[in-house]
């Protein structure tokens, strides 16, 4: 059932108005309001109110400040502007995961062994004087934050034109660091590259090939568009992935069976792990060189996209000439085994 048209909306307005007035009571049961109705609001309703709580989104207290951003990021997957809600959503993030750093390095200078939870487990009454409510705050919202930033990131429109990117990479690392935990799903989101130019070499016949990737996720996804790109040309032996295994990796949802085509190796001669993502290939005269060997032992996994709701793009430009090919593959080092 839709919950009714304007509904949402007025719960909304509620909450702005409670927000702006400091009026925690009724703040309170307007944020109810919203997370209750969410899932039944129209879309219009969503598309409404994504720009309107991520302009508020500073001024919500930092309790209820993650969920917020995680409600935004639901009404932009229903619709809403990214580029209008991604600005407040990464600032806020940011933010977060300063204080959450502060939070790891007070823990640490405590004394008290392993990072708590975040949903609070390990953590005491005393914790919040003793390390601060808000670096307190800060960590436990840092799963929920993850979640609204990857909304944002779906879109190859924030990825390419809202600023922030580079500030809030860094502030997740430093988490990283600190805690040992990775936030897997936001790097690699702030990682993925767009429009990005690739050389594919292949070793045994010395071929070249020029392409452009977007929107990929992870190196299982590059590995499936590029055997399609190549092999589904006839332009590189080997075995091509199904078609329904390329359009899964591409735009369509779920998974479907593949098997490895190549083993992928990097200029420096190391190994290009499926594991990894392709911002992590490393770059020689400007572009992401990958070059083709055949795989040294068959490997399968489930083809489809890191990120459900992103489109993966992998585009063949054209066959570089031979010169090219031979000047770029005698700068690639021989694989380390």
């Amino acid at each position: 059932m839709i919950f009714g048209r304007g509904r949402f909306s007025a719960a909304v307005g509620a909450f702005e108005a409670a927000v702006q007035a400091q009026d925690a009571d009724a703040a309170e049961r307007a944020f109810a309001r919203l997370t209750q109705g969410v899932a039944k609001a129209a879309d219009l309703d969503l598309r409404a109110a994504g720009p309107r709580l991520a302009a508020l989104l500073g001024q919500v207290p930092p309790g209820p400040r993650a969920v917020v951003a995680v409600l935004i990021g639901a009404c932009v997957e229903r619709g809403a502007d990214p580029l209008a809600c991604a600005p407040a959503v990464f600032a806020s993030a940011g933010d977060a995961f300063g204080q959450a750093a502060v939070f790891c390095e007070r823990w640490a200078e405590g004394g008290r062994g392993g990072l708590p939870g975040h949903e609070g487990e390990g953590l005491e009454e005393a914790d919040f004087e003793r390390i601060g409510f808000e670096p307190v705050m800060a960590w436990q919202a840092l799963p929920q934050f993850e979640m609204a930033c990857v909304a944002m990131l779906n879109s190859a429109r924030v990825r390419r034109e809202v600023l922030g990117r580079e500030e809030l990479a860094a502030a997740v690392a430093r988490v990283a660091e600190l805690s040992g935990e990775p936030f897997k799903c936001l790097a690699y989101a702030l990682a993925v590259l767009d429009d990005e130019p690739l050389v594919a070499l292949d070793r045994a016949t010395g071929a070249g090939f020029a392409l452009r990737a977007s929107g990929i996720g992870d190196n299982f996804q590059l590995h499936t568009l590029l055997a399609d790109a190549l092999i589904g040309r006839g332009l590189v032996a080997g075995r091509a992935p199904s078609a329904e295994a390329v359009a899964c990796c591409r735009d369509q949802p779920g998974m479907v069976s593949t098997t490895g085509s190549f083993d992928l190796v990097g200029a420096d001669g190391e190994w290009i792990w499926n594991e990894g993502k392709p911002a992590d290939i490393p770059v020689v005269d400007g572009v992401r060189l990958v070059v083709l060997d055949p795989p040294s032992y068959q490997r399968g996994w489930p083809a489809g996209r890191f990120f459900p709701g992103m489109t993966g793009e992998l585009v063949y430009d054209r066959a570089l000439t031979p010169e090219e090919s031979a000047a770029l593959l005698a700068r690639a080092a021989e694989p380390v085994r």
